[in-house]
């Protein structure tokens, strides 16, 4: 009698695992949006993971303007926009969490022999008003910016500071911040912007007005071309215990170093 009873609860046990295994509801977190989130975001997800056995983390890297899209469809547990939320899109019922401050650095090829602009000759570069490399302390040569698309957040907070939303004059708009960086690579005439967080030995990031990009100028405010890295949910939808534990997670002071880590700077 006492074997049955033990082979019952094994069974009972056994079935119980298999059960728990297959569970996956509220044991996932998915994020969707800003490709210059990347680095920052991974990050944190793969430390959230290492320290929550048996939860999966996802990210979905297609774009700030499509993860606020995302997540505002209820296809995602928290967007990603590396710019501010919009009033129309606040109006959706649409919620911004600022996770980090991001550089957006100013990127030419390592050849290129300009090594600081202003602001004010970024923006003349931008519209076409200045169009040679040599008008601004290069060689002779044409200048050709690099961009993103419409709907990108780096390209939004970089028209914004700049001052030159939608008019500027791009040779390419590209889908990823990668993309710039490879692109802006292989030209020696080329120039882009792109997440501090993202730049590579590939490219040459440039100083602003005497200033050089890094985590202690984005912090100090000196380094002006920089734009927040939000969190984007539903004000009417409660997240998921476990989405709700990575999002106290990433904006605690346990997360500051992981962000650091990534390029970027924590906010909390």
């Amino acid at each position: 009698m006492k074997k049955i009873i033990s082979i019952a609860l094994a069974a009972l046990l056994a079935l119980t695992v298999l059960v728990s295994c297959g569970k996956t509801e509220g044991s996932s977190v998915s994020t969707d949006g800003s490709t210059s989130m990347e680095k920052v975001i991974g990050a944190l997800g793969e430390k959230f993971q290492a320290d929550n056995k048996g939860v999966t983390f996802t990210y979905n890297p297609t774009g700030s303007g499509s993860g606020i899209t995302a997540v505002a469809e209820g296809r995602c547990d928290i967007g990603l926009s590396s710019r501010a939320l919009k009033d129309s899109e606040k109006a959706q019922g649409l919620t911004e969490t600022i996770l980090a401050l991001d550089g957006i650095a100013i990127v030419v090829n390592p050849a290129n022999a300009v090594e600081d602009l202003t602001l004010d000759e970024i923006a003349k570069i931008c519209t076409g008003e200045i169009t040679n490399w040599k008008d601004v302390g290069g060689a002779d040569g044409e200048i050709v910016l690099i961009g993103r698309e419409a709907g990108s957040g780096t390209r939004d907070g970089f028209e914004s500071i700049t001052g030159t939303k939608d008019t500027c004059k791009y040779r390419q708009e590209l889908t990823s911040t990668g993309d710039v960086i490879t692109t802006v690579a292989g030209n020696a005439n080329a120039i882009g912007y792109a997440s501090l967080a993202s730049v590579k030995d590939s490219v040459k990031a440039l100083r602003v007005g005497g200033v050089t990009p890094t985590e202690d100028t984005v912090k100090d405010g000196s380094y002006v071309v920089q734009r927040p890295f939000v969190l984007v949910t539903k004000s009417d939808k409660k997240l998921s215990d476990t989405a709700q534990k990575f999002f106290d997670y990433v904006t605690s002071s346990a997360a500051a170093d992981v962000i650091a880590k990534a390029g970027a700077v924590a906010i909390h």
